[in-house]
């Protein structure tokens, strides 16, 4: 159980809620585990399938709280909503700033800000640990170029000079991501980046664990209120989840890439675990990914503390509290959105 920015998130897939008078109770094996005042509340998202008794969805709905059911594995299934809320006008204020290259680049320079930031603190934490390696000088020279794209993507105004900031220190940090992998180097390298498909294992790691996020991106906007497939940084195109890929930048590194270098350095994942298919696609093999999934949803219970909150959070809630903080930015509670800048 976890209170964040007026959102209770039930993440026990054995908890149920309960009412008592005008508290929510966590129960967990018949017993109280957590109670909380309902006036508090502004949200509640279950992780599970047990779900909330009656008189809880009652409560809820009369006074305006939304409820969303996620499977425990982040997929988002529905939401309840009662008395609107205010859903429709964050929308409303979503699709004004998409419709403005003003508005949409002042957003998509924070997300590339997130997400170079995370590239860089890889780099700089393999430097910590393996300064005296053959592949420091490279490394530290792509380390430089993101902190000066840092600074350098801040003072941009226009969408495709983002993009071309963002899209040149990307093709920087994956030059050098193979010096990051230690073990296993005759079957885990990796040149570029390569997707659709992917061209080796490394690269179906990655696609693997970036389809992942995607989707526990898309589920935190729809229970936000979002539309998730209006963008800034990524703009619209059918089918595509524009502002869940915006969104996710800031977490692929921090969650994603190093899960990937844990799993293969570790030698959690091996040559065995994938196929290569006729088209020269790499993909994982079933049981592959039973192991895989199983130590993504563990990294994401592991904990950090939140650069903007200021108080610990499991990683796995990380993507609901950027939406949340995105959330209060467009309604006028906060002057700018903070991006999420793991040090």
């Amino acid at each position: 159980m976890r209170k964040l920015l007026n959102t209770l998130f039930i993440t026990n897939p054995e908890a149920y809620l309960t009412k008592d008078g005008e508290n929510i109770v966590v129960r967990l094996e018949e017993k109280e585990a957590f109670r909380t005042p309902v006036h508090y509340l502004e949200g509640v998202v279950l992780f599970n399938y047990l779900g909330a008794s009656p008189a809880v969805l009652g409560m809820c709905l009369e006074r305006g709280i939304s409820i969303s059911y996620l499977s425990p594995f982040g997929k988002h299934l529905a939401n309840i909503d009662g008395m609107p809320q205010g859903n429709v006008l964050l929308r409303r204020k979503q699709y004004r700033l998409a419709d403005s290259n003003l508005e949409s680049a002042r957003l998509a320079r924070l997300f590339v800000i997130g997400k170079l930031a995370g590239c860089r603190t890889v780099l700089r934490r393999f430097l910590s640990d393996y300064k005296a390696t053959n592949n420091a000088e490279s490394v530290t020279k792509v380390c430089k170029l993101l902190e000066r794209n840092i600074v350098r993507v801040n003072g941009l105004a226009e969408l495709d000079q983002i993009r071309g900031v963002e899209g040149e220190s990307a093709r920087a940090y994956f030059s050098v991501f193979d010096q990051l992998i230690l073990n296993q180097k005759e079957n885990f390298y990796m040149s570029e980046r390569s997707r659709r498909p992917p061209r080796d294992n490394v690269n179906a790691l990655l696609s693997f664990f970036y389809t992942l996020l995607l989707h526990e991106t898309k589920a935190a906007l729809t229970t936000v209120g979002f539309d998730p497939y209006v963008g800034f940084l990524h703009r619209d195109r059918p089918g595509r989840l524009g502002l869940a890929l915006d969104l996710m930048e800031e977490f692929r590194p921090y969650i994603a890439d190093r899960l990937v270098l844990s799993l293969i350095n570790r030698q959690q994942v091996t040559a065995r675990d994938f196929i290569t298919k006729e088209s020269g696609g790499v993909i994982l093999k079933d049981d592959a990914r039973k192991t895989v999934i199983e130590a993504w949803q563990k990294r994401k219970t592991e904990e950090t503390t939140h650069p903007f909150l200021e108080e610990k959070i499991p990683l796995g809630l990380l993507p609901y509290s950027q939406a949340l903080l995105l959330a209060r930015h467009m309604r006028g509670d906060l002057s700018e959105y903070p991006p999420f800048l793991w040090k």
